[in-house]
């Protein structure tokens, strides 16, 4: 199973702040990621190697971020000060996650500065949301490969590494991916949960050395 992007809710002095201070950590430039309608957000992109990219969001002030649950998620983890609120891995099937949830996937849209527009499936924030160690799912549409986020900008910086204060056998259940090997491409170290499970960290590959934010 292979990672698609892990997301960082902006802290409390907003998006353009949080972005800064991120590409200051891995020494690479974000590009505007534009607006998530369907879910009342907005991001900025830093796109990373084997096709993966870290995504900074910020909560809009619109109906959409009240009722998507993609929304309501990135306005709980800004509220409570900032910092990563998830991850996501690639599939190119979605039926097994459907399922196994017991409900439907649901399409998503970003409109870039550009003009153009991506356009997706997803499932599992429901279950991020109630349990923020586990990943959700995405499955791009075809066709549009050659705008997937990774691709805004040549780049130079790797994702290595996830820590992730929760269970392995609980979120490799979830994924149904053997405990010793959640991931294809991005080693994964497990630590018990002090507080509230989730991402605690992730490490970087960069020109100056390992970054960990």
């Amino acid at each position: 199973m292979r990672l698609d992007h892990v997301s960082y809710a902006c802290e409390p002095d907003g998006l353009s702040a949080t972005a800064e201070r991120i590409s200051e950590a891995l020494g690479i430039e974000f590009v505007k990621g534009g607006v998530h309608p369907r879910f009342g957000t907005r991001n900025m992109i830093f796109p990373l190697v084997n096709g993966q990219y870290l995504e900074v969001v910020e909560v809009l002030d619109h109906p959409a971020s009240d009722k998507a649950p993609f929304g309501q998620a990135v306005r709980a983890r800004s509220e409570a000060g900032g910092g990563w609120m998830g991850w996501c891995v690639a599939v190119d099937d979605l039926t097994p996650f459907e399922e196994r949830l017991g409900r439907s996937a649901v399409p998503g849209n970003r409109k870039f500065p550009d003009g153009q527009e991506l356009t997706w499936q997803q499932i599992g924030i429901k279950g991020l949301i109630s349990d923020p160690q586990v990943p959700y799912m995405i499955r791009w549409d075809n066709g549009t490969e050659a705008i997937h986020p990774s691709q805004a900008r040549p780049a130079s910086v790797r994702l290595s590494a996830l820590t992730i204060a929760g269970s392995a056998d609980r979120v490799t259940e979830w994924l149904g991916t053997p405990p010793t090997h959640p991931l294809d491409d991005v080693d994964v170290a497990w630590i018990a949960p002090n507080g509230t499970p989730g991402i605690m960290s992730v490490t970087f590959e960069t020109g100056q050395g390992s970054v960990q934010i």
